[in-house]
């Protein structure tokens, strides 16, 4: 069991941050990534996506990566996936977690996965057909993920009304949870907690537990402080701030690992992350991918000398 001040970081830069930059990262690289992620006591790791390689092909190692990460004890290997052929093969690589994209902006969803609303929620419950023919201990954990929760770069504003709708349908379908996306980084606290709550209230307080935050406006950790008051108890994070969506024009900039890390304990909860260890991935990461900038404040400034924790 986990102790109730436990925060649980998702570590997805080698999905949405490897997406989102021209540089094809060579696949050793990425398995010493995720395993130096692991070994710094990040609990889990979105290891690429399944979409087909001529799109993305800098995520068209991503059975490989999957075989790679469940060789690593205590570490929940998670993948997105874009519609049902998509998570066949996660089912078919072994991924302990499958999260699906649905745009709160249907211009967005058209864009990205070119499916209306309608036909994402059918994609739905054909992945959950597909996991319920599948015995309980192989059963992968299915997320539904609201992207463009908070705003669409294409839309513009994203009615609360909307994203309820579609989480109430994401649920009725089979998820197991839902999560919402800042993909554009237009949220702000006060956003943040009002969509929260109406989410909550709506499909249960335990069926909304996690965030993917962008900094695109510099407010991620702000946003993060904002849902630690709500029962957030996951967030999404990119080693250096790597990440973006491609189909967002002007979206870029996930939070930081290192920096929502050392946030998290200096404010005494709990993540199970060697930060020195997580500083050490981070060159593991620049040495592989030279000509991308990495983002970070904790990197560039250093660890505070002495205790800093609590006080």
């Amino acid at each position: 069991m986990k102790n109730k001040n436990f925060i649980e970081i998702s570590e997805v830069g080698p999905r949405d941050g490897l997406q989102s930059i021209k540089t094809i990262m060579p696949l050793k690289a990425k398995k010493k990534w995720i395993s130096a992620a692991a070994d710094a006591g990040v609990p889990e790791i979105e290891v690429g996506s399944f979409v087909p390689a001529q799109l993305l092909p800098q995520l068209a190692d991503t059975a490989e990566l999957v075989a790679h990460a469940l060789t690593i004890p205590n570490l929940t290997v998670a993948v997105l996936v874009p519609n049902l052929k998509g998570a066949e093969n996660a089912i078919k690589a072994g991924a302990h977690k499958i999260t699906i994209p649905l745009s709160a902006s249907e211009t967005h969803s058209l864009k990205n996965v070119n499916r209306t609303h309608a036909q994402m929620i059918e994609e739905v419950k054909n992945i959950v057909a597909l996991i319920k023919t599948m015995p309980s201990d192989k059963k992968p954990k299915f997320e539904g993920g609201i992207s463009t929760a908070f705003g669409c770069t294409l839309e513009g504003k994203v009615s609360k009304s909307k994203i309820i709708e579609i989480a109430y349908a994401l649920m009725d379908a089979g998820c197991n949870e839902v999560g919402l996306s800042d993909t554009t980084g237009y949220a702000t606290p006060n956003h943040i907690i009002k969509l929260v709550k109406a989410v909550k209230s709506e499909i249960g307080e335990q069926n909304l537990t996690g965030l993917h935050l962008h900094n695109t406006r510099g407010l991620g950790l702000a946003n993060v402080v904002a849902a630690l008051d709500h029962g957030i108890t996951t967030f999404d994070a990119s080693l250096g701030g790597i990440g973006g969506c491609p189909f967002a024009p002007g979206a870029s900039g996930n939070i930081v690992t290192e920096d929502l890390v050392f946030m998290l304990n200096s404010m005494g909860y709990e993540t199970g992350i060697d930060i020195e260890k997580l500083l050490h991935v981070r060159e593991i990461v620049k040495e592989a991918l030279p000509e991308e900038t990495l983002y970070g404040f904790l990197p560039e400034a250093g660890m505070p000398k002495g205790e800093y924790y609590g006080e």
